[in-house]
């Protein structure tokens, strides 16, 4: 027997001496493959030189690699997939290069217990599963360039976790169970796209000191940590129930419950915001109390999952459509007792199991479920009650639901011809009224053409303007050539691609800015963009918007008239203080003044009763008042959108240093765009530079690839500071501070990783002191005076509208309605709340 046991045992110990010389040039295989796939190769990386002796490889004494560190080598290419082979690494660390490709799965690396850091590259692809149950402590992998995908679920196996750095990626579902991770203490989920509630594992974790969330659209209540723990929730950037602790209302609690049954999807993240499901939820409608819900429509939605018993909760429920989706398992039984549901369409998925029985009141639709009503295992009709019927409803014959159903078809198909030839007829009197009118000048004999749906004369002086629904004023040439003592070169404001604005006064001593272009020059572009002014400045009005007062058509000119600004643009005070004789901006006002430009981006984008994306957002296109208070202007180039969220193909438009790279590479356009261009203005009121100048070495030309550098510290971002900007107070300095890490979120390359503008007013409104009105009177309503002349209302409006306590975060959205009885004036429109 011991004979026989020291045979195995030298049988065995030659086998591995076998072995070991293999596995070594299998190491070496690997590096050599690694040295081909990124470029540059590193200088010591030669054929004459062991891979042990390579700079950045470290082998164990049996010339097995240990570590991989090539930080900051400024490597493209890509990671080897046979990385894996490397059965001895413990430490792999890449970050910040260029690299490239899917992320390795990593299998086999059962010594890799330490660190896996391949942040700041461009890695795609998910979370592989070969990182369950394995030793990674420190999984570093944020900052992707276009991120990695998929969801978190692999971290909650891995039990050795201490540092999870995932932020700023494409991350997508809930945050998995972390109860398993009890060492974990630094957890950066950050700018994802993650959904759902912050389960209760992770603010139990009893080693948890750093937590980052925002910038995601989780969901449910605000998430309580232990004291001790820094957190960074993100409460205007998530989508929270409650911006403090509490438990969400219980309609809220069983949606999200409802939710979670089908994942969590981001078209329900974005748009469930808020404590209350009758607050304009999509697919969620409610009675006329606005307490009740009574109706879930998710349709054609493309989910995925199951249907939740927790609707059984809705008690006021009367319809429920989950048709046409990818739903799977069977129907809660449960759902039979809803005691006030008429209509329940699951046609059209993937469901199995029993068909429950409803009550006769119940309109139940269930076609196009092949395993719903079926024995699996035979594929046989199922005996259980109600397991007949499987093609339509419960209730009755098959026979009579076919006839029914034709009928009601037929009805439908006469409903809807009928709608589209009253469409029809309105749009063709619609065409008929718009056609344009010219009527003579008395005064001077020259034509005026007036455009308008609906044209009512003003009841004040019919030659110089008329007054339409909707605020839409057309002046006559006479009138702007008297305010502009017939556009003399003295009363020039600036001078732009398609035109020159002038300053004005009306003979009521209203002040304007009218615009002159000549649309023999401007041609077809500048028509268009003529026209996109008028379209969107006669829907949209709030205080840090530029108002429309009028305009004119005069042969081929066409003029804008604007309210006027008299501290003209942002741009002169930011780069030609010197050349106007003007003081520098202060800090106080710099950080005013991007309130007030975000304020009225966003009041573009989401709080508008249709979203506009402005797409030309730049200093020279923000104008100030005499309180320095800014507000937005030329709009030529908005486009409207249906949601603000999905993107849409345009001609690429804009100014270069501001164009957002996903817009510029492929002219899709999202309110996105936007963000970027205001996080060019937030670096530029930082450091006083224009976003291109070419008068500057090549490394700095581009002012955001050029800030992005200074981003990395605070020793640096002091260095980029204008040096007009008063600094010595600390509070200063950590507000500019704040500002460089909003700008360079604004910035951020992907427009998912970049904040929605709500989020950036969050930021900047505590940094500015709280605005008091100038008059008594000026937020106590619009006060508006009926015996104003057409030019006075206008102002008066412009003046008033969308006014609202400054840094209220909640939004308490009104309608007024202005009737003027000397005019006939009516205009409807929505006063904001930023």
């Amino acid at each position: 027997m011991t004979c026989h046991t020291a045979v195995n045992h030298h049988i065995l110990l030659f086998y591995l001496l076998l072995l070991t010389p293999f596995t070594t040039a299998d190491d070496a295989a690997v590096i050599k493959a690694l040295s081909t796939s990124i470029s540059p190769t590193p200088s010591t990386w030669t054929d004459s030189t062991n891979f042990c002796n390579w700079n950045g490889i470290t082998c164990d004494n049996s010339n097995r690699v240990t570590a991989i560190n090539l930080v900051s080598k400024s490597l493209t290419g890509t990671l080897p997939p046979n990385l894996n082979q490397l059965t001895h690494l413990k430490t792999l660390n890449v970050q910040r290069n260029s690299i490239a490709g899917d992320l390795p799965s990593l299998a086999n690396l059962t010594f890799l217990e330490q660190d896996l850091r391949l942040s700041y590259n461009n890695i795609t692809g998910s979370l592989p599963w070969s990182f369950s149950g394995s030793q990674i402590r420190n999984l570093w992998l944020n900052n992707q360039v276009l991120g990695l995908s998929g969801t978190l679920d692999v971290l909650s196996t891995m039990a050795q976790l201490e540092q999870a750095w995932l932020q700023a990626n494409a991350f997508t579902g809930a945050i998995p169970d972390l109860s398993n991770c009890t060492v974990l203490f630094d957890l950066q989920l950050r700018d994802n796209q993650l959904t759902g509630l912050v389960p209760e594992s992770v603010t139990a974790l009893t080693k948890l000191v750093n937590v980052t969330l925002q910038n995601n659209k989780l969901q449910g209540p605000l998430p309580v940590f232990g004291n001790g723990v820094v957190a960074e929730l993100g409460t205007g950037t998530n989508s929270f129930c409650l911006d403090t602790p509490g438990p969400c209302d219980p309609q809220v609690t069983v949606l999200l419950e409802v939710a979670r049954a089908i994942g969590y999807p981001m078209s329900l993240a974005q748009e469930w915001k808020g404590n209350d499901a009758c607050q304009k939820w999509n697919f969620i409608g409610c009675d006329s109390s606005g307490k009740n819900v009574t109706s879930v429509s998710f349709g054609k939605q493309n989910f995925s999952g199951s249907i939740s018993p927790a609707f059984a909760n809705l008690t006021s429920l009367r319809s429920l459509l989950l048709n046409d989706n990818n739903l799977v398992g069977s129907i809660p039984g449960v759902l039979t007792s809803l005691p006030n549901l008429q209509a329940f369409d699951v046609s059209n998925n993937n469901l199995s199991g029993p068909i429950p029985v409803f009550p006769d009141r119940v309109k139940f639709v269930h076609i196009g479920n092949l395993l719903l009503g079926q024995n699996v295992s035979d594929g046989t009709p199922g005996s259980g009650p109600g397991s007949g019927n499987a093609g339509g409803s419960s209730n009755g014959s098959t026979k009579g639901v076919s006839v029914g159903m034709i009928v009601g078809i037929v009805i439908g198909v006469l409903v809807f011809v009928v709608i589209i030839l009253f469409v029809c007829y309105k749009c063709y009197l619609k065409k008929k009224n718009q056609k344009p009118k010219t009527v003579q000048d008395p005064e001077k004999g020259k034509e005026v053409v007036k455009v308008s749906a609906l044209q009512s004369q003003s009841s004040g002086d019919h030659t110089e303007m008329s007054v339409f629904e909707g605020g839409n004023v057309v002046i006559s040439i006479q009138v702007l050539r008297e305010a502009t003592n017939n556009f003399s070169e003295e009363n020039v404001l600036g001078r732009g691609g398609f035109g020159v604005v002038y300053k004005g006064i009306l003979h009521n001593g209203t002040k304007v800015a009218v615009k002159r272009m000549d649309s023999g020059v401007m041609g077809t572009k500048g028509l268009k963009e003529f026209q996109a002014e008028i379209a969107v400045l006669t829907k949209v009005r709030h205080r840090h918007l530029v108002a429309l007062l009028g305009y004119c058509m005069n042969g081929n000119e066409r003029l804008l008239v604007y309210e006027y600004m008299p501290q003209g643009t942002l741009s002169q005070h930011l780069f030609e203080w010197k050349e106007h004789k003007t003081n520098p901006l202060s800090w106080k006002q710099r950080v005013s003044i991007a309130l007030d430009v975000g304020r009225g981006v966003e009041y573009l984008h989401s709080l508008a009763q249709q979203s506009f994306i402005h797409r030309d957002l730049k200093p020279s296109n923000i104008l100030l008042g005499d309180d320095m208070r800014a507000k937005v202007a030329d709009f030529g180039l908005v486009k409207s959108t249906p949601d603000g969220k999905h993107s849409m193909e345009t001609r690429v438009a804009g100014t270069f240093g501001y164009l957002a790279p996903e817009y510029a590479a492929t002219g899709r356009v999202t309110t996105k765009v936007d963000v970027y261009a205001f996080g060019v203005v937030l670096m530029e009121l930082i450091t006083g530079r224009k976003a291109l100048d070419d008068t500057l070495a090549d490394d700095k030309s581009h002012l955001v690839t050029w800030f992005r550098r200074a981003l990395i510290s605070k020793e640096n971002i002091i260095k980029a500071i204008d040096q007009t900007l008063v600094t010595d107070e600390e509070e200063t300095l950590e507000s500019i501070c704040r500002v460089a890490e909003l700008a360079g979120h604004c910035t951020a390359r992907e427009p998912y990783q970049r904040p929605d503008m709500g989020h950036a007013v969050n930021v900047l409104g505590p940094l500015v002191e709280q605005w008091k009105p100038s008059r008594p009177d000026e937020d106590d309503g619009y006060g508006i005076g009926h015996h104003m002349s057409v030019p006075q209302l206008l102002q008066q409006l412009q003046a008033d509208e969308g006014t609202s306590r400054m840094f209220d975060d909640s939004f308490d959205q009104t309608q007024s309605s202005i009737v003027s009885k000397s005019s006939g004036l009516v205009d409807t429109f929505g006063a904001t709340g930023r």
